[in-house]
Parts: C-alpha cells; structure tokens; sequence
C-alpha cells in the first residue's frame, strides 16, 4: 500500500499550518479519507478523527495505536482487506519469487486473507527473506492466533504510515529553503 499524502495545502504552500496542524484542523471527511490510506478500517479512521486535536505526533500515534487494538474481527477483515503484498526490492523478484507466490497463497488459502507484515527498519535486502521466514511461520499459527499477529502487523503498518506521512509532510515543509543535499 502506498503511503498517503496531504492535500497540497498542508505542505506546499509558505505559511501554510505545519501538517499537525492541518491534520488537526481539517474537515473529518478529509482526515478519515486519508487516514484509510493507512490502513482500511472505516472505525480505526473514525476513532483517530474524532480524538483530535492532538498536541503532538506522539499523541497521534498513540491514539493511532489504541484504536487498532480495539479492531473487532469485522474491522480486522476490512483492514486486511485494503492490504497487498509488501513492495519489495527488484531482485527479490527472481528465484524468491516463486517461493513467495507458492508461501503466500498457502497463507491466503489458511487464513482467508492477505498476509500483512510491517517491514519498517528493515534493510531492504532482507526485505524478501523476512517476508518469506513470516509467512513461514504464521501458517504454523491457529486462526484466533494469526488474527492477534495480524492485528499486530497493522497497528505497526497503520503506525509507520501515519508517521511517515506527517514527519514527510513537515520534511517537505521545511526542506524547501534549505541547501540540496546528494541523495
């Protein structure tokens, strides 16, 4: 799943509110819409909209956090649902590729659902490996078991995209004026 972004007007324009601020301040509808790009559960995204204003991204996060370990198997499935696999890097799709299809419709056929793993502080080289030893694993799992893991995966997924998408916003934010660095 791609990581979502604000509006052009929360990031781009001098003077404009910082992301938090924006995040704060919008219409709900805006806010819940993006927050579903995070993670697909329309009563997570209502949870976090309906705390707001928080004072700091730490706060959000864990606002963020305490509504995905209330996900009912409902809410789980619909999240589960909006997920695809981990994008992972061009040479993964090699020999590995064969071993993940096979891995992960095991898992699919086991589970009856897409198999989300968080790859957040991963070098990207290990990134197919981890894939593969997790669902690995997880098949190992009984259902009420895999859907606690699941949930998990989520919440750090959900987490590390809500993160992601206002400390981006705000890097975007202030970057402009500063010097370019080689990247």
């Amino acid at each position: 799943m791609a990581i979502p972004s604000l509006p052009e007007q929360a990031r781009d324009t001098p003077g404009s509110p910082a992301p938090l601020e924006h995040f704060n301040t919008a219409p709900a509808d805006e806010i819940r819409s993006t927050l579903l790009a995070c993670l697909r559960s329309l009563r997570w995204a209502t949870r976090v909209v309906t705390h707001r204003p928080y004072p700091n991204l730490e706060s959000l996060l864990a606002a963020s956090d305490e509504a995905a370990y209330d996900l009912t198997p409902g809410d789980l499935a619909e999240a589960l649902s909006g997920e695809t696999l981990p994008v992972l890097p061009e040479d993964a799709y090699g020999a590995a590729h064969m071993a993940l299809g096979a891995a992960h419709a095991a898992y699919e056929a086991r589970f009856g659902h897409q198999f989300a793993i968080c790859l957040d502080g991963l070098p990207p080289e290990e990134a197919s490996d981890h894939v593969l030893a997790g669902i690995r694993s997880r098949l190992t799992n009984d259902p009420e078991e895999e859907r606690g893991v699941a949930a998990e995966e989520l919440r750090r997924l959900a987490r590390g995209r809500l993160a992601r998408l206002l400390r981006g916003a705000e890097n975007r934010a202030t970057s402009r004026n500063a010097p370019a660095h080689g990247t």
